[in-house]
């Protein structure tokens, strides 16, 4: 029979993971945190939606401006010639997405599934011998790992995944408020160029290569983010027997991916009037979604036996057409990492908060087999 964990111990893999927001990026985190009583305020040219219902209505309902600057698309469009996933509209990003889909469906998924395997057999094969585990290089080379199978490329897996959090971490500075530094649009093209160059197929030429960059840059950020979190989360709030179930497992995945929100904000830009919550919304107002208040992640615990409503827990990936089709692929990788780790019962050792990543995340997580030494205190 699955153990139920104690509020407690849930209680204090909360506070751990919320180091990740307030040592990376404290101020926006306590704006965020101060203006989430508010479904939707008002702050200046800025609308910070941070309810659910708004949320979706944001993403569904409202036309957006999918090139606008400070925007996942602006961004996509500033780094390369446009015409990728995250900026296209209409008959371009319908196709697009059908020729994307094919590879992230059931079937694409399943294709793919051996690549990571291999990687967390490998990676995790120390645990079984009293040994430390980095969760965060594990990471990289599983993300880095799948995006080249998936793309057909020939670059080396941690080399991608590299040139891939470089390249979100120049990209990200758009979407926060404040002077971007001089050179930050040059280094991220340029990191962006380094990217695209592994990402070259074996044969041929590459064909869109800004949507193979952009591809790469939404799977390596957020698996980097994500997985060691849902980890720690795991070994804190004393989740690994859930993690073993095989019944439970699904819905713990969508619990944990719902509170780590690997991408907690999304930032969009209206493309006209509009009104959301009784908030006035103007054509050129930057939209602050909140996705991980919109998913409750900050005041509901994860529940496997009481899972959030896939609606509510679905918002971590967007809504509407525009929703990551990367997301199946997500709970597959994250499935399977906690089912291979759960036989060892591992406890934290050591977090460290990466500051410089593009996603709230750890710079290291280092883990080892349940029985092992006190874990040290966290930097």
């Amino acid at each position: 029979m699955t153990t139920v964990p104690a509020p407690s111990a849930l209680r204090a893999a909360r506070r751990r993971d919320r180091r990740v927001y307030t040592r990376s990026h404290p101020l926006l985190f306590a704006l965020l945190a101060a203006t989430r009583r508010h479904a939707v305020t008002r702050l200046g040219g800025a609308v910070l939606v941070h309810g659910a219902e708004p949320c979706r209505q944001a993403l569904t309902r409202i036309p957006l401006d999918r090139t606008a600057a400070g925007t996942t698309g602006g961004a996509a469009r500033e780094l390369s010639a446009g015409g990728t996933l995250f900026d296209q509209e209409g008959t371009g990003h319908r196709t697009t997405r059908r020729a994307v889909a094919d590879d992230l469906g059931a079937a694409g998924v399943e294709r793919l599934r051996p690549v990571w395997r291999d990687v967390l057999d490998r990676r995790l094969a120390p645990l079984g011998t009293g040994r430390d585990v980095d969760l965060v290089p594990l990471a990289r080379e599983l993300a880095g790992a799948t995006v080249r199978a998936l793309l057909g490329a020939t670059g080396d897996p941690q080399a991608i995944a590299a040139a891939a959090a470089a390249a979100a971490a120049m990209a990200v500075r758009d979407h926060l408020p404040g002077p971007r530094p001089p050179g930050t649009a040059r280094a991220a093209a340029e990191a962006t160029a380094r990217l695209e160059a592994l990402l070259a197929p074996a044969t041929g030429p590459a064909t869109e290569p800004a949507l193979r960059a952009m591809l790469a840059v939404a799977a390596v950020n957020t698996t980097v983010a994500a997985l060691p979190r849902a980890a720690a989360w795991c070994a804190d709030g004393d989740l690994w027997a859930q993690a073993a179930d095989d019944r439970l497992r699904p819905d713990l995945v969508a619990e944990l991916l719902r509170v780590t929100a690997p991408s907690p904000l999304l930032p969009r830009v209206a493309a006209a009037d509009a009104e959301l919550e009784g908030c006035p919304v103007k054509a050129g107002d930057r939209l602050i979604l909140i996705a991980r208040h919109a998913a409750r992640a900050h005041d509901r615990l994860p529940d496997a036996r009481n899972p959030q409503p896939p609606g509510l827990a679905q918002l971590v990936f967007g809504a509407g057409t525009h929703a990551c089709p990367g997301a199946r692929l997500a709970r597959a990788q994250l499935d399977d990492a906690l089912a291979a780790l759960a036989p060892h019962r591992p406890t934290v050792l050591r977090a460290r908060v990466d500051r410089g990543a593009a996603l709230p995340g750890w710079r290291t997580l280092t883990v080892r087999a349940a029985g092992g030494p006190r874990p040290r205190e966290n930097r």
